[in-house]
């Protein structure tokens, strides 16, 4: 087994997901494709995790590297590689399977609970997330942006304001519209210079929920990069 993770903002690295894969000595590597490196040889890994950023997936004629990051994605998945997409990164499998990827009518930025669909229920990475046994999530935000689901894929979860908060593809490609990997140091970071938002009331928020949450997190890790056969 090898990770590749691909990190798309400075401010925005793979938090728990990388405190998972340490605890189990699971190799991996981090590139940041913005700094314009080399690109990585997608047939070396196993696993893919594609991070957010603050850019989006119709920016591409801005931000050009996220024309090469789509073709890496689109091998990974047409390879057969274990492939998670976070924020951004779920857009980028939204775009490379053929969805429309476009502005949400508002943002979500906070703790928000999420609908976990019957077949997210039935998913053994998706279900690590229910709270109490319900078909209810409770995870982090920060986007404003939204995709389609893509033709094939399999709802997971969702929400008033975003049907489409997590989808499973070819099962082996798992697409999170909320943010699975934050810790509450993380949550401050982001919100430090956020308008509109109560920071103290979501620092405090993070502090309590963290504890259960970061154990329903590893969990869908556990999931996601442990078990390498035999899963839907």
């Amino acid at each position: 087994m090898n990770v590749l993770i691909i990190k798309n903002a400075a401010a925005e690295g793979p938090g728990t997901i990388e405190d998972h894969l340490k605890t189990k000595n699971i190799p991996y590597s981090v590139v940041e494709p913005y700094r314009r490196g080399p690109a990585p040889d997608v047939d070396r890994y196993s696993h893919v995790v594609i991070m957010g950023g603050p850019m989006a997936v119709y920016e591409m004629h801005v931000h050009a590297y996220l024309k090469d990051e789509a073709a890496l994605i689109e091998k990974a998945v047409r390879t057969g590689k274990r492939v998670l997409g976070v924020c951004l990164g779920a857009q980028m499998l939204a775009h490379v399977l053929g969805a429309k990827v476009y502005p949400g009518g508002q943002k979500e930025i906070g703790w928000y609970e999420v609908s976990l669909t019957g077949e997210g229920m039935d998913d053994p990475c998706m279900v690590e997330l229910s709270v109490d046994g319900r078909n209810a999530a409770q995870v982090f935000q920060w986007h404003g942006d939204t995709f389609d689901l893509p033709r094939g894929a399999v709802r997971l979860a969702s929400s008033p304001l975003f049907p489409n908060q997590a989808f499973r593809f070819n099962d082996r490609v798992y697409a999170l519209q909320f943010h699975i990997e934050v810790t509450p140091g993380i949550v401050r970071e982001w919100l430090k210079d956020e308008q509109g938002i109560d920071f103290n009331a979501v620092s405090a928020e993070s502090e309590k929920i963290f504890p259960p949450y970061l154990n329903k997190a590893g969990s869908f890790y556990r999931q996601f990069f442990d078990v390498s056969e035999g899963m839907p």
